[in-house]
């Protein structure tokens, strides 16, 4: 979906290859470097990213020192850090830096936070095309093969998140979180229902994967 590219400062590398790997299935472009001194050596020269997610502690140069480096060039900042005092957090956000997301975190809530940076940021793509559709989230309109399909705004919103998230498993309560808010008191039926609705409208069947005992994935 996505060509916003991204920059990873973590040191341990494990992490750093989980938030990678995850993050391209969201069909991002990342990079990874495992030490500040050496993160803004390589921004000298490329330092054509759209997000940077950052580490606090890191060897050659901590978080908050790099983050003064990356915010020259432009690029917007979440930090990623196990450092979850508020010293450290208020330090994060008044430097500059977009959120600040203490470890360990839930990676779906990483990329709506992201997205949201980029959103602001003015890095998002208003315009996905995806399967044989081309979706605007500005307009909230989807078109298929040039002819717009009409759709109810809650089955917008849900397509919009599984397009998002694509090739990721997403629960029924975390779709009724994030499309109907956390105060909706209806039932996770109501997901199942408006799920039937896109796959019919749309064609989806083959594509929107119902995940036993958990909920569904938009796959390619």
């Amino acid at each position: 979906m996505s060509e916003n590219r991204i920059l990873i400062v973590e040191d341990e590398e494990a992490i750093a290859k989980m938030i990678s790997m995850n993050l391209k299935v969201a069909n991002y472009k990342t990079e990874i470097c495992y030490d500040g001194a050496e993160a803004a050596k390589a921004l000298e020269t490329d330092h054509a990213y759209d997000l940077a997610l950052l580490d606090v502690m890191l060897p050659g140069m901590d978080g908050f020192e790099l983050l003064e480096i990356v915010k020259g060039y432009g690029i917007p900042v979440i930090f990623l850090t196990a450092k979850d005092d508020i010293g450290s957090k208020i330090q994060g956000l008044k430097g500059g830096a977009e959120d600040y997301i203490v470890k360990p975190f839930d990676m779906l809530e990483l990329l709506v936070r992201m997205e949201k940076v980029l959103e602001r940021s003015d890095k998002l793509s208003r315009v996905v095309k995806v399967f044989d559709m081309e979706i605007n989230f500005e307009e909230h309109t989807v078109r298929q093969n040039g002819e717009e399909v009409v759709l109810k705004p809650k089955e917008f919103e849900l397509l919009a998140v599984l397009v998002k998230n694509k090739n990721m498993a997403i629960s029924r309560e975390k779709l009724l979180r994030m499309v109907w808010g956390m105060e909706y008191m209806g039932e996770t039926r109501t997901v199942d229902v408006h799920i039937g609705q896109l796959r019919k409208k749309l064609g989806l069947s083959e594509h929107i994967k119902t995940i036993s005992k958990v909920g569904y994935r938009l796959e390619e």
